[in-house]
């Protein structure tokens, strides 16, 4: 509809405009680069107990909104974190790692019972520690996130996120996201000549186009 005002003098109605119409638009506009009527439709993500290594990655995608669970109000009890594949796959750096976390969950309990606010004792947990966070982006900035962290120069977390949240725009707005992915599915990767772009194809074979 916004599109579609830019060449007409009144604002059109969508219920006067059929599918074909709105799907012929949106793909006319979005192949010719017209992408500022993208930022007219936005999606919200209720995103949980991912790490917070992920959401610092995730903020950086400046235009969205975000509301993230405070640790200064939340008594993280018990403390749950995520552990990468490359640490679980190997059961003596698995035991270290969960020494670590057992003892720092320890520390920051004690922290709290000595009376320490926890928006002090909060400095001691781990990048790895559990968060919830919902998300808001308009469809302009989703394509540009998908681009950048359906890559498989991503990290695995974000990837993984990326990708579940492709799947489900996908699925409420399948012309609107046709197409979208990482670089090297658009055109010359921008990491150079990489191997990889097969591996992405096989990723997206589950996201319904």
């Amino acid at each position: 509809m916004a599109a579609k005002s830019c060449h007409t003098v009144d604002i059109p109605k969508m219920e006067e405009m059929s599918e074909k119409e709105i799907k012929a638009i949106i793909r006319i506009t979005r192949d010719a680069g017209h992408h500022s009527v993208m930022e007219h439709a936005s999606f919200t993500f209720s995103i949980e107990d991912v790490s917070r290594a992920l959401t610092h990655q995730l903020v950086r995608h400046r235009l969205a909104s975000y509301s993230q669970q405070s640790q200064r109000y939340v008594n993280l009890e018990p403390l749950e974190y995520v552990t990468p594949p490359t640490v679980a796959g190997k059961k003596e750096a698995m035991e270290k790692y969960r020494e670590v976390m057992e003892y720092l969950e320890k520390s920051y309990h004690e922290l709290v019972e000595m009376g320490i606010p926890l928006e002090d004792a909060r400095y001691i947990l781990p990048n790895a520690t559990h968060t919830n966070i919902v998300v808001t982006m308009n469809a302009r900035e989703l394509w540009n996130f998908f681009t950048l962290r359906t890559c498989m120069k991503a990290q695995w977390e974000i990837r993984a996120l990326a990708y579940i949240m492709l799947r489900q725009v996908r699925d409420v707005a399948p012309t609107l996201f046709e197409g979208a992915g990482p670089a090297c599915l658009q055109g010359p990767c921008p990491e150079g000549e990489r191997e990889c772009a097969e591996r992405v194809r096989r990723g997206l074979r589950g996201v319904k186009r």
